[in-house]
């Protein structure tokens, strides 16, 4: 008699739109992870861009970009339309990466970044809305942490890519040049266009129950307080939670070559990936608000130690457990949100989630890369600066999610 496994049952019962938009982030990330821990090396390095500069440029696009998130969701709810969106969204997306090919200046990384970017904020809450009504909510932890993990294994053969191809076309000096950065969006493309065919062919939209008497408003008003209150934890978490770009730029500081940075962000994809899933399933027994403290927590010791680091090894190796971070918070966070609100309102409440992190997070990184680098005559306190303050707020957040009672 053939049995089968528990694991096996559980992901053969997930249903077709959680395959189909695990894909699509799957070939997404395999696109976006070729070049986003080289972006803020090509912008240093090759267009002589400083810090407070790639603050802006990641603090611009993603705060701007934010405010779309909020609409799309809202638009998903009162269409009930969840599936097209997410395609315009990733297609959006895919048409802007070439222009990277012919960018000459920071500026231009800006305007193109932010097309980029664009195409997030219109994909993502609908996206997120569409994984949430497509599962009952036993298995929504499992489901967004399935995601997560196909996401980040993406991200892993993305940055495998990136370093094969660095390490070919630069063997000898191992050094990021306009001309193997210029090969690897070429190469981008590809994955991109597969990710939003593969979305637009197989997904299927899910009914959205609406409530026919007051569409969903663009207002925390309606929402339970145990969302807002959420919601403005995570606000102040993200604050401190500057982009992962200056943590490229630390590492390069501390000693590690572009290979040794693609290398430790192949170290964080692996663990992510690994990561997710279990902890996703975890959240469905345990709860949710437990894991989200304990990698909040995590978090915060891993910007210490990066606010120390003196050697490329040791951000390599904190590189490695921030991939924990991220797997226990991630996917669980999303799957949290869908467990504080109403189905009708789910795209709506997804977009004000994405959005508050996204409009967060430029005076997080503008912030960070001032008190790193400093601006307007100011010298700044240093690369340390921005990681004791992001590991404070991580702390003091955690400390908030365990006193605030969830009733």
């Amino acid at each position: 008699m053939i049995t089968t496994s528990p694991a096996k049952s559980k992901l053969a019962s997930l249903p077709r739109n959680v395959w189909a938009v695990t894909l699509t982030s799957f070939l997404t990330d395999i696109s976006s992870e070729m070049l986003v821990y080289l972006l803020p090396l090509f912008l240093f390095n090759v267009l002589g861009a400083k810090t407070n500069v790639i603050g802006l440029i990641e603090g611009v696009a993603e705060t701007t970009a934010s405010l779309l998130k909020v609409f799309s969701g809202w638009l998903s709810d009162v269409l009930g339309q969840r599936k097209w969106l997410a395609v315009a969204g990733y297609g959006l997306s895919t048409i802007a990466k070439p222009f990277l090919f012919v960018a000459n200046t920071w500026e231009q990384v800006l305007v193109i970044r932010f097309g980029d970017r664009l195409g997030k904020g219109l994909r993502t809450a609908p996206r997120d809305a569409l994984v949430a009504d497509s599962v009952a909510e036993g298995q929504r932890g499992f489901a967004f942490g399935l995601h997560r993990a196909g996401d980040t294994a993406g991200a892993f053969i993305g940055i495998l890519v990136a370093l094969v191809v660095v390490w070919a076309t630069q063997r000898s000096t191992l050094t990021l040049t306009r001309s193997t950065f210029r090969l690897l969006v070429l190469i981008s493309v590809v994955p991109a266009a597969l990710g939003v065919l593969g979305l637009a062919i197989t997904a299927r939209e899910t009914p959205v129950p609406k409530d026919r008497r007051q569409a969903p408003r663009l207002s925390l008003a309606g929402f339970d307080g145990r969302f807002r209150t959420f919601l403005f934890i995570v606000v102040l978490f993200t604050l401190g939670n500057s982009s992962d770009a200056f943590l490229v730029l630390r590492a390069q500081a501390a000693g590690l070559p572009v290979m040794g940075v693609l290398g430790m962000m192949l170290t964080f994809t692996f663990v992510y990936t690994l990561v997710s899933g279990p902890a996703g399933a975890l959240s469905d027994r345990i709860g949710r608000r437990r894991l989200i403290i304990g990698g909040w927590g995590v978090y915060g010791l891993i910007y210490l130690g990066f606010a120390q680091v003196t050697a490329g090894w040791q951000a390599w190796a904190l590189m490695g457990a921030y991939g924990l971070y991220y797997g226990l918070t991630e996917g669980i966070a999303k799957a949290y949100v869908a467990d504080l609100v109403p189905a009708e309102h789910r795209g709506t409440a997804y977009g004000v989630f994405n959005a508050a992190i996204g409009l967060t997070a430029f005076p997080a990184s503008f912030l960070a890369g001032i008190l790193w680098q400093g601006a307007f005559g100011w010298s700044g306190f240093g690369p340390s600066a921005p990681f004791y303050f992001g590991a404070a707020l991580a702390l003091l957040a955690c400390g908030l999610m365990v006193t605030t009672a969830e009733k």
